[in-house]
């Protein structure tokens, strides 16, 4: 891709972010406009807000990766992504409007009278906000970094400023308007090149490929190895070698490797023939690069760099997991806040699932067009990259390298809306239940705050796993704020010792089991392996059960008036009572 034309397009996506967002400062006076946008956003407008903060950049370049690495057995990704929109759809969307709460803290509070869960609810949203706002930050470094070779800290710099300066400036008001914006965008950024890249493929004229067979390379591809890496071969395979494999050093001679697992030493370029199966690099997959792109590891959600086996319990806690884990997203729950009445956010619900549907049509067929022309990237580890370089290997010349910059201008909008929402979320919580003050000044302090940690950590964590932090944020999530606002929504019975004691197992379980396969020696492969790396399948009901079975052995902690808060969330704000809080201009 043509450096220029991709930084352009990334100057572009940021200068249009400013000028949306100044145009959300213009009508943003009280805290209401910066907390909740005084509760006036439409269901159209809030649902392709929540769209575009919803449909991060790991979703924007991660599902293709993952259909690339691992074929259709990945298709149930976005299904698991969008169905988190119908359990919220079914049991949450009106009644958490109808709480009249800026945040999730101030639901729980509003619920169960307890300032402890409330504090207890502000460290978990802040916990799974910084945790997924680090792989936004790392995701813009690292790509702008493939399309630019730019140092990796500038992407994540870039991104921080900008949605600081958004946020701090217009709060939830401006940030609307942005996201809406940005969903937009990145819808046109997949369609419009997809609609070019299926017209090439139709007029190549190679032969139809099943698509669920193993990657083959339609051309001869040299392959770079940064690190020494093993790799293993299905069958016998002919390469070109300049360096050393399996101890033997080679000068551009061609060598005969057999079926079985071989070590490639770091510096070692391999010349893979056309039609050659691609050989599968074992353990991670960020240590092996092609000649053609620069990166340092992967964006996908749940497990992008899995090249082998998955066990089937990982796939079950991936979709419990995404399933479960979206309603208690920060960024996500807050826009519902946002809603005129419970009405209107459960339309808004019901527009997000046809805009996120429609949106998860277009990443598989670019995994399935990458397994066909970029298959050796399921080697390198680097898969993400597949919808980057698809314009320039099926098209080529100005029109491949234009595509390519709306790509990665979509991209880098991905990364941009993702932070913007996390980031107003949290700034909203920061400054209610960490702050002397809940006013603007305070808003925006917390803003800065929200931003600074995230962006330190994403600079010292080094190579941080991008898809497995993502996936740690939506099982904390899952595990914690779950159980939390079903059976305070639903179940009168609910104590302020069991909603506490269901989050910190649930929630802690979690954290800790996924924090162990990050940085603590753990077991590499099998069921322990699995139940360590995907905890939702226990973590949940462990989180439920505990919740249930401690506020039933404390029936007297009862909140007073627990049947007024739940009617209030039942029925119709005509009828049920007015918000928990009044709105003020402060």
């Amino acid at each position: 891709m043509n450096e220029s034309h991709a930084v352009a397009a990334v100057a572009l996506v940021v200068v249009a972010t400013a000028l949306v967002g100044a145009f959300g400062l213009r009508v943003s006076r009280t805290t209401s406009d910066f907390y909740v946008a005084s509760r006036t956003v439409g269901p159209r407008l809030n649902a392709a807000a929540i769209s575009g903060e919803y449909l991060s950049a790991a979703s924007f370049l991660g599902i293709a990766g993952l259909v690339l690495v691992q074929g259709p057995d990945m298709l149930w990704y976005p299904v698991g992504y969008t169905a988190g929109y119908l359990v919220l759809l079914l049991f949450v969307a009106a009644p958490l409007r109808r709480s009249g709460a800026y945040t999730l803290p101030d639901f729980a509070e509003a619920r169960l009278a307890s300032p402890r869960v409330r504090k207890l609810a502000s460290g978990f949203v802040v916990g799974i906000g910084w945790l997924y706002l680090i792989p936004q930050l790392q995701g813009a470094g690292l790509t702008l970094k493939v399309l630019t070779g730019a140092p990796g800290m500038l992407g994540s710099v870039i991104v921080a400023v900008v949605v600081v300066a958004n946020v701090a400036a217009g709060g939830m008001r401006s940030i609307t308007f942005v996201q809406a914006f940005q969903y937009w965008l990145k819808l046109t950024a997949l369609l419009v090149p997809a609609l070019f890249l299926v017209l090439a493929w139709q007029g190549d004229g190679a032969p139809t490929r099943v698509f669920d067979e193993p990657a083959a390379l339609r051309e001869h591809r040299t392959v770079r190895v940064q690190d020494t890496v093993e790799i293993r071969l299905t069958e016998p395979l002919t390469v070109t070698v300049h360096g050393r494999v399996d101890g033997h050093p080679y000068d551009g001679d061609r060598v005969t490797l057999p079926e079985g697992v071989h070590t490639v030493q770091g510096g070692a370029r391999l010349g893979l023939p056309a039609g050659a199966p691609v050989p599968v690099a074992q353990g991670s997959g960020d240590t092996v690069l092609p000649d053609t792109v620069l990166s340092d590891g992967a964006l996908s959600d749940g497990a992008a760099t899995a090249q082998g086996e998955r066990p089937l319990y990982a796939t079950y806690g991936l979709i419990l997991a995404t399933f479960l884990g979206t309603m208690g997203l920060p960024h996500v729950v807050v826009r519902f806040y946002t809603s005129p009445n419970g009405v209107a956010a459960r339309r808004t619900t019901v527009v997000v699932l046809g805009l996120i549907g429609a949106f998860y049509l277009l990443p598989p067929v670019y995994g399935a067009l990458a397994r066909m022309y970029a298959p050796e990237l399921v080697l390198t580890g680097n898969t993400d990259a597949a919808v980057l370089l698809l314009p320039d290997r099926m098209i080529g010349g100005v029109g491949g390298d234009l595509l390519g910059a709306l790509v990665a201008g979509g991209a880098f909008a991905a990364f941009l809306s993702t932070a913007s929402g996390l980031t107003v979320a949290l700034a909203g919580v920061i400054a209610q239940d960490a702050l002397p003050s809940r006013g603007i000044r305070h808003f925006r302090v917390g803003a800065v705050t929200a931003m600074a940690v995230p962006l330190a950590a994403s600079v010292l964590a080094g190579r941080l796993p991008i898809a497995d932090a993502v996936g740690l944020a939506f099982a904390v999530s899952a595990s914690s704020f779950c159980p939390l606002l079903v059976l305070g929504i639903w179940w009168r019975r609910l104590t302020p010792p069991g909603a506490a004691a269901g989050m910190l197992v649930g929630g802690g379980s979690a954290l800790a089991a996924v924090s162990v396969t990050l940085v603590g020696p753990r077991p590499a492969t099998g069921v322990p392996h699995a139940l360590l790396a995907w905890p939702a399948l226990w973590s949940v009901p462990l989180a439920f059960l505990t919740m249930i079975l401690v506020s039933l052995a404390t029936p007297g902690r009862i909140p007073p008036g627990t049947d007024a808060v739940l009617a209030r969330f039942h029925l119709p704000e005509e009828i049920g009572g007015g918000p928990v809080r009044k709105e003020n201009t402060a």
